[in-house]
Order: structure tokens, then sequence, then C-alpha cells
């Protein structure tokens, strides 16, 4: 007697493809459920071609083995079939799971694509057209894309932008000063980060209570870097415009830079355009400040002079641009700290906080060494706090969002 085959649950494949490496993770979820479920596990495929090193966990921390991958992909020697190697590394770990769809991170969307979407042909030649707005991002976000429609045709894919969040925003916050025809064609302020941003601003009741749908400033602060003004919780500002290179110094990048500087770097110094984009957003930052690292944790443990140096502009500028958007709110009720530098660097917490003092927010050094939740003062007029982000989980839902909905017509 033959027995029934035994029914699969549903997963959704989150991906977030860099240069030299994937991030993924995997969430249960049910066709018509409103909702994922649990992160089954979650890992990242570092470096390419045979030097490439997975190392993945199970949501409970448990570590995972990659030894299956790592000797296949050492064995094809190239990084053709390094995602359809994960996604058979995913079927084995995952045996009683059937991936519905994928969600991929793409860092910009233009002024077309302001909500998640499902990739057609169609849109992913858009998407193409966006490739020189973020150089050092979208063309590795959009290979994932192409290499599993190669590989699995039929299997929905899911583009979530992190510029979506910040496009209600008034035309003024988006707005540069350049003539119509060129606003026209698209130049103008789209801000990033923002799936980041949509995470902390579903997670802010929970933590703050009535004050969350007040003046907040979020401090997405890790390689890449940037502050975003919310009231009730929606977009009103924030430190990235045209592109990610744009407001805060970051690790690699040079954040806001006066544009006579790229005029001169072409007409005196003789730079190139793909020159002057390798420095600005390669060679600068952290990086070009210090010549020793782009690695806050490897900078704070430095006593290199410009180790100090550079830590003081990053935190400088954190400050210069904390003032704007709190001006553009109109006063500010609660600053929230997030992303690697944010939630795991006391320092710069503390440093930002204290040059935050005439806004009317004292610092709990206890509760700041402690990397506790909240890390003001229970008098302090305006609050502080520590919440990790999780664009992973914003990435699942929005997928599963869409495919419910195609489920459910």
């Amino acid at each position: 007697m033959t027995m029934p085959a035994r029914a699969k649950h549903g997963a959704i494949v989150v991906l977030n493809a860099g240069s030299s490496s994937v991030k993924f993770a995997a969430f249960a979820c049910e066709p018509d459920a409103a909702e994922v479920a649990e992160r089954l596990l979650h890992g990242e495929i570092d470096g390419t071609g045979a030097s490439a090193k997975l190392v993945a966990w199970k949501d409970d921390g448990t570590p995972l083995s990659g030894e299956d991958l790592m000797a296949a992909e050492a064995k094809a020697g190239h990084d053709a079939h390094a995602l359809g190697l994960l996604f058979g590394w995913l079927k084995r770990q995952l045996p009683d799971h059937r991936v519905r769809g994928v969600a991929h991170r793409v860092v910009h969307g233009g002024e077309r694509f302001t909500r998640p979407v499902r990739v057609t042909p169609e849109v992913l030649a858009q998407l193409e057209a966006l490739v020189p707005l973020a150089p050092l991002h979208q063309p590795h976000n959009l290979a994932a894309i192409r290499a599993i429609a190669q590989m699995a045709p039929a299997l929905p894919q899911i583009a979530c932008f992190d510029t979506a969040f910040h496009a209600g925003q008034d035309w003024v916050a988006q707005a540069y000063a350049l003539p119509r025809h060129i606003r026209d064609a698209g130049v103008r302020r789209y801000g990033f980060h923002g799936l980041s941003y949509e995470y902390i601003a579903g997670a802010l009741p929970a933590r703050l209570g009535p004050q969350a749908e007040g003046r907040i400033v979020v401090a997405h602060l890790g390689n890449g870097a940037s502050l975003c003004a919310l009231r009730a919780r929606r977009s009103v500002a924030t430190t990235m415009g045209f592109t990610a290179l744009d407001g805060l110094v970051m690790g690699t990048r040079c954040g806001s830079l006066d544009p006579g500087v790229v005029l001169y770097l072409a007409r005196e110094m003789h730079l190139s355009p793909a020159g002057i984009e390798k420095l600005l957003y390669q060679e600068s930052g952290l990086l070009g400040v210090s010549e020793i690292s782009s690695d806050m944790r490897t900078l704070e443990d430095s006593a290199d002079p410009r180790a100090a140096a550079a830590i003081d502009l990053f935190v400088h500028r954190i400050g210069r641009e904390l003032g704007s958007l709190a001006a553009a709110l109109g006063g500010i009720d609660a600053l929230v700290f997030t992303a690697g530098i944010g939630e795991h660097s006391r320092t710069v917490r503390q440093r930002v906080c204290e040059g935050a003092a005439w806004l009317g927010l004292e610092l709990d050094e206890a509760a700041n060494q402690a990397h506790a939740a909240r890390i003001s003062t229970p008098g302090s007029r305006v609050s502080a706090w520590v919440i990790p982000t999780n664009e992973e989980l914003m990435l699942a839902r929005h997928a599963q969002a869409l495919l419910a909905a195609k489920n459910n017509r």
C-alpha cells in the first residue's frame, strides 16, 4: 500500500545580496496566513567561488553546518551556481517546507516603485535603469533576482525597496533647487534604509506607548548610516538623498559633500567619473579619514589618533544632522538607535546623547553601558532608546502579504 506524501509547510526565503556576500533567512508561512510565523534559520554566504564560506544558525542559535554547500561550491570553482547550491542546502535543512516565494531587498525603487512588487521581466528592466542611482548595491540585488529566475522561473520573487518608506514625504523634503526639467527627470531626494525604518516604526508603540506617535528621530548607524525623522510613525525627512552617498559619514562613503568638490576632482585632479565614484563610495568615510579601517569596532579599539579623528567626525555629523531633523519636526520627543553601530557601540551612543543635551536628552550612563532598551534617565524630556532592527522580517512580511493577496483573489 502506498503511503500518501507528507504535506509540506510553506516557507519564504529572504535575500540581501551584496558584492561579496549574500545574507539569507527562511520564515515559516502558510498560503492564506495574514502573517509569517517564526524564522526557521538564517545565515550568510561570505566571499565568492571556492573561497566562499557559509555560516548559518537555527532561530534558537544552534549552528548549522554549511559543509555540503561549501564542498559543492569549491568543486564548481565559480559563482554561477551559488544560489542554486544555497537553495539545495535549504531544501536539505528544511525537508518539511516548500519555498513559496523569495523576497529581495532592492535598494532603489525610484519614483515608480513605492511599495513591494512581484518581479516580472518588465519590472526587472525598470529596476535595471536605476542602477546608476545605487551602483554599489542595485547590480548585486538584481543579479540575485536574475539568477533565481533562471533557476526556478515559476517561483514568485518579490522586490522590496529601501526608498519606499520615504515616498510620502512633502515635496519640499524631496526637492533640490534645480531646474524643473531636471526634477522631472527624477533627480530628487529619495532616502534609503526604508525597510529598517519601517520595522522600527512598527515596533515603537510597544516600547514608547503614546509617545510613539510623536516626533521621533531614528538613527540607523551601520556601515551605511542615516537618520530619519518620523511624525505619527511616517517619514518626514531623512539624511540620504538622491543616492546612498548623502548625509552622515559612513564606513567607506563620504556623506554630505559640497558639489563643488566633485567639480574640483574632475577639473583639477583629473579624476574620471569612475574614479570619483570609487573614491566617494569605497575609499572615503571612516576608512578614508582614519586610513585604518571602515569598521567602528576596529577604530574604537585603536590608539591611533587617526582612528579617534574618524570617530570624532562621525559623531559630529550625526549631531549636526540631528539638529536639522529636530528643526524639520519642530522639536523631538525621542531618539532611537538601531543597526550595527547603533545597537552595539556604547561610545557612539554616549557621545551622540551627550551632544544632544541641548534638546533635553539626559543619558543614563549605566543603562547605556548595559545596552538597556531605554538609555535616557526617567526624568529626561527627550527619551533615548536602543531597538534592534529586523529588515529580514519586513521582507518576509511584505512577500507573504503579496502572496496571500494573490491566493485570495
